[in-house]
């Protein structure tokens, strides 16, 4: 088992406000999921982070790992006070969910999920992304109760009726035409994380399905890019209510308030529109238009 300085992390804000698709709640209060052909059982204890082994390498063996995954390795005491120190409207949506962390999620499994999560709310997401799991990913017991992301090129050797199982309708297309491109190496991971973030996006948005929303999702919790700030009609509300008419950009407004950290910003807000009703459905999930 290991064990880590939760830092203020809150496991239920942080894996339940719409940034993950393959971590579930148990009945005692912990949480299971499955991380890059790692599935572990987290809780917390006495403000400590505690991840149990279920298949996969155990997380005693990975602690750099799992500080990365859950970005304990960022000073988040000290960010949030520069955020509120930046905007009292801002201060007010970290407060309702101070606990909130931007996970640093594995890119290929990210883009394709978020595409998954187009016009799509919550639960049903989560459904399609078991279903692609089970069906195309590699077991990682023999109780077959874990299964590895499908790669790329798994995903990539596919036609769209190979996919009609996920009853994912015309989301499977998206699905095979970042698999392909991923595969061919014309979505290069590094290349994406170095590039001016413009740049990055355009490239993202070559992909068939990836609009400006599910290309800012992909760079901020797929590719650790903290300045990207995904913006659907839930977050333009949510500017509308928190900035004056004067910000025309929230985005560069907050990048520049917060030393390029805006899009951990927006999940801070974006849980505050949930909880202040600014969302039709509560289980509407963050990427959605």
């Amino acid at each position: 088992m290991l064990t880590l300085d939760a830092n203020g992390l809150c496991l239920a804000q942080t894996l339940d406000c719409g940034q993950c698709f393959r971590w579930q709640p148990q009945p005692d209060g912990s949480w299971v999921g499955v991380v890059e052909g790692r599935a572990v059982q987290a809780w917390q204890e006495d403000g400590r982070l505690c991840l149990a082994g279920l298949a996969g390498p155990d997380p005693a063996a990975e602690p750099g790992f799992w500080r990365g995954y859950f970005a304990l390795d960022l000073d988040y005491p000290a960010l949030l006070a520069q955020m509120r120190a930046a905007h009292k409207g801002l201060a007010a949506c970290i407060d309702g969910a101070p606990g909130i962390r931007v996970l640093r999620q594995p890119f290929f499994e990210t883009l394709i999920t978020f595409l998954i999560s187009q016009n799509n709310n919550i639960p049903r997401i989560k459904g399609i992304v078991d279903r692609l799991c089970r069906g195309l990913g590699q077991p990682m017991d023999g109780a077959g109760r874990f299964y590895a992301f499908p790669t790329a090129g798994r995903l990539a050797e596919l036609a769209e009726e190979d996919l009609a199982f996920l009853r994912a309708g015309w989301r499977s297309g998206y699905i095979l035409d970042a698999a392909r491109r991923a595969a061919a190496g014309r979505l290069d991971e590094a290349a994406l994380r170095a590039a001016p973030l413009d740049r990055a996006r355009a490239c993202l948005m070559e992909v068939r399905g990836v609009g400006p929303k599910v290309a800012d999702c992909t760079l901020l919790y797929g590719l650790g890019r903290w300045e990207a700030y995904p913006v659907d009609v839930w977050m333009r509300r949510a500017g509308q209510a928190l900035f004056t008419r004067r910000v025309k950009d929230p985005a560069a407004y907050l990048n520049r308030k917060t030393g390029g950290h805006a899009g951990i910003a927006q999940q801070y807000i974006f849980a505050w529109a949930r909880s202040a009703g600014l969302t039709e459905k509560t289980h509407k999930n963050p990427a959605c238009d």
